[in-house]
């Protein structure tokens, strides 16, 4: 009777315990500052994931972006993470320069996002209207070694700058760029992100600013992965004229670690979702499925294949 007994609360404990292995399944999602564009449609995608996969828990990590995001997923810390396409590269070759050590050989593709807008914005008192004015003055090039900031490192290199012209160099967050142009203590902010980004949202309505132009011979000594492209009028408040300027793919990355399965669920929930993505922000009306397969410098997931070959994209 005992063995019975036994037998019978070793099967009770299984019964309890099978689906809560089941639910052990875990997403965290790794995005960016949360002034940024990276985290609300980060934010977006984890809902649609718990809501959609099951026996699934999300998380989304606020990061320093791109390039924390890329080391993240290489040590098995996120299964799912934003980036700019340069950084992706400078990942996979192992550009120690740019923050990575080693080559990051479990990186693997989800998809293209949005384009990220270089946007270098000045206090209208600063008297920066161009990029050579940017000499002598004070900028903020993004957190240390994130996407912005190799950005900030190529664009002022194509207009013959360095860090060294500079007046002072800061290596802020958006929000807190914003904070010190506010206080007068900064002169201009470069930030790479979406149309609309909310920090300089927030400034251009308690300030009067400067968008400040990449022309496109700039962009063209840069080459790939940067094109020429226009910020269009009245994206901030003050900026009544369209702005040339350079922009870079974004990308969603996950990691070979993750199953072809939990891929191809998470690609085609992103992509049959995207007018919640587009009411998430701004930028994520210019997610296309239709090149979401296309030019990126790391292989994509099985899992993702799998479904772009479903919608015809892949043969």
């Amino acid at each position: 009777m005992t063995s019975k007994l036994f037998a019978a609360a070793i099967a009770a404990v299984a019964a309890l315990s099978a689906p809560s292995a089941q639910a052990q399944s875990f997403i965290n999602v790794l995005t960016g500052g949360t002034s940024g564009v990276y985290y609300p449609l980060g934010v977006a995608i984890g809902k649609i994931f718990s809501d959609k996969i099951p026996n699934v828990k999300t998380q989304v990590q606020a990061t320093k972006a791109s390039v924390e995001n890329l080391v993240l997923l290489q040590q098995g810390r996120g299964e799912i993470a934003f980036t700019l396409g340069d950084s992706l590269k400078a990942a996979w070759d192992g550009d120690e320069e740019a923050g990575f050590k080693s080559k990051l050989t479990k990186l693997r593709t989800i998809g293209a996002i949005y384009p990220n807008y270089i946007q270098i914005v000045a206090t209208a008192d600063s008297g920066i209207k161009t990029l050579a004015d940017l000499k002598g003055k004070s900028l903020s090039v993004g957190a240390p070694k994130s996407g912005t900031e190799l950005n900030s490192r190529a664009i002022l290199a194509a207009a013959g700058l360095t860090y060294k012209d500079l007046g002072k160099v800061e290596y802020l967050p958006f929000a807190e760029s914003v904070d010190l142009m506010k206080n007068r203590q900064l002169n201009a902010t470069l930030q790479s992100a979406g149309l609309g980004v909310a920090s300089l949202k927030d400034l251009s309505t308690s300030s009067d600013i400067t968008v400040v132009s990449v022309p496109k011979d700039v962009v063209d000594k840069i080459g790939p992965p940067f094109v020429s492209v226009t910020i269009p009028a009245n994206t901030y408040n003050g900026q009544d004229k369209d702005v040339p300027t350079a922009a870079v793919v974004n990308y969603l990355v996950t990691s070979s670690a993750v199953s072809d399965d939990l891929a191809y669920q998470m690609t085609k929930l992103i992509f049959e979702s995207l007018p919640e993505l587009a009411n998430a922000h701004v930028a994520g009306k210019e997610i296309k499925l239709e090149t979401a397969a296309a030019g990126s410098p790391v292989p994509l997931h099985p899992g993702a294949i799998r479904y772009y070959k479903e919608k015809g994209l892949i043969k």
